[in-house]
């Protein structure tokens, strides 16, 4: 049986064919047009790149190549006992367009296992900084950290053919995702435990391994986290962390470096961190509204208070969507199952039932139904994870499978550099009067 790398490069040839038959054929052809709204309003909507590993729609949500989310949660494989899918599974489903079997995932298991081990000078590095520093900041340095062993640059140096990319970005990405859960876990505990590594568990899958690091000895946590894992770890790739991995990547710096750079994008409240500030907002609403479970109607009019001061909802609405997100389906799923009477549970479920009707009543939300970030907060805080600014930490470590798999595709399809044209105001209106 072919291994992973042996897959991947199996493909490669045949969508490199692919890519310049389309480029031969229809290059000329048009895909997009770009209003003077969307070239100021952040190029939304603009089709103007080509990712392969999922496609978000507006009414179904996203698939991962072509899959959708209660598709994966049945089909991918899962751990001895378990039932929510495994990351493993989907980062080989993203990287190859194959769905695993259980031995293909466990082969990506063993083989993030042997690369797991975080070097010294990483964990010196990490020590140096102060406690205090936010995670995110935290992560991203520890991911540079990394980058002084780099495949991709020392093979680059030696001097090697462009169809040969592919190969060592491959490898830093394998060393890189092996080692992420260390580096998150590692974080969490020195930020907010006792500072003690807690080593691996041999016997355990990768985000199973992660809970475990992390010192959250549950088994529905370790659950949560596969299915979190799986949730977040890709979203087509116009969103500020994929477009920057791929922007710095496409300047061929290595994966650390582009990594990097999309979790300083995944840092930013209007982006990933938006999942810190939600469970920040619901737990202002429990403490206003009088503590435990309010009623329907203090909710409504918190709500209606919220929006008539200018302020928004937070975790209501999506650039894309128009529909509830199902990552929050799925995760409102696991809750139902695992903690119904939960009290933050009850609260984000009533903020479901009204906040919607309140949104369309008030009339300038175009999408009023929630996205992921709306509830994956309540979760963590259930099992006991209760330090809001570590959350996106957990977020990068599974959107960095999306990411990486789109980056070792730009390599192996050979795309260029990117660079758009920018015009000025000046130009705008000069063409406006023109047209």
């Amino acid at each position: 049986m072919a291994t992973l790398k042996e897959t991947l490069a199996a493909k490669i040839e045949p969508m490199r064919k692919e890519v310049q038959a389309v480029l031969k054929n229809h290059g000329d052809n048009v895909v997009s047009e770009v209003t003077v709204t969307q070239a100021y309003g952040g190029m939304r909507g603009v089709k103007c790149m080509v990712t392969e590993t999922s496609a978000l729609d507006p009414m179904e949500g996203i698939r991962f190549r072509g899959y959708n989310i209660p598709q994966l949660r049945e089909k991918l494989p899962k751990a001895p006992g378990g039932e929510e899918p495994l990351p493993e599974g989907i980062f080989y489903l993203l990287l190859t367009g194959d769905l695993p079997t259980e031995k293909n995932v466990k082969e990506v298991t063993e083989e993030w296992k042997k690369r797991s081990t975080l070097p010294d000078h990483l964990v010196k590095t990490m020590d140096a900084v102060p406690k205090d520093t936010h995670p995110m900041t935290q992560f991203s340095l520890g991911i540079l950290a990394l980058q002084r062993d780099s495949v991709f640059v020392q093979k680059y140096r030696e001097g090697m053919s462009k169809l040969e990319y592919w190969d060592p970005t491959y490898e830093d990405v394998m060393n890189l995702l092996a080692k992420l859960p260390g580096i998150a876990s590692y974080i969490y505990r020195r930020s907010y435990k006792d500072g003690k590594r807690i080593p691996a568990d041999p016997k355990l899958d990768w985000g199973g391994n992660f809970a475990h690091m992390m010192g959250v000895e549950n088994e529905e946590y370790k659950e949560l986290m596969r299915l979190y894992l799986v949730l977040h770890s890709d979203h087509e790739g116009g969103n500020v962390s994929a477009h920057t991995t791929h922007l710095v990547g496409s300047a061929l710096s290595d994966p650390y470096y582009a990594l990097s750079a999309g979790i300083n994008g995944l840092a930013g409240p209007l982006h990933g961190l938006a999942n810190q500030e939600v469970l920040r907002w619901i737990m202002e609403v429990k403490e206003e509204l009088g503590g435990g479970v309010p009623t329907k109607k203090q909710l409504v009019d918190f709500l209606w208070d919220t929006l008539k001061s200018g302020k928004v909802i937070p975790g209501y609405g999506h650039a894309v969507l128009r529909q509830t997100d199902p990552r929050y389906t799925a995760q409102r799923e696991f809750a139902l199952k695992h903690c119904p009477e939960d009290e933050t549970f009850k609260i984000v479920s009533m903020i479901f039932e009204v906040a919607p009707g309140i949104l369309q009543e008030h009339g300038k939300a175009k999408n009023p139904w929630p996205n992921v970030d709306a509830h994956s907060g309540c979760l963590q805080v259930y099992y006991g994870v209760v330090e809001y600014d570590f959350y996106t930490v957990l977020f990068g470590v599974s959107r960095a499978m999306g990411v990486l798999c789109s980056l070792i595709w730009d390599r192996a399809l050979g795309l260029p550099i990117e660079r758009p044209k920018s015009i000025t105001t000046g130009w705008v209106k000069e063409h406006v009067k023109a047209k």
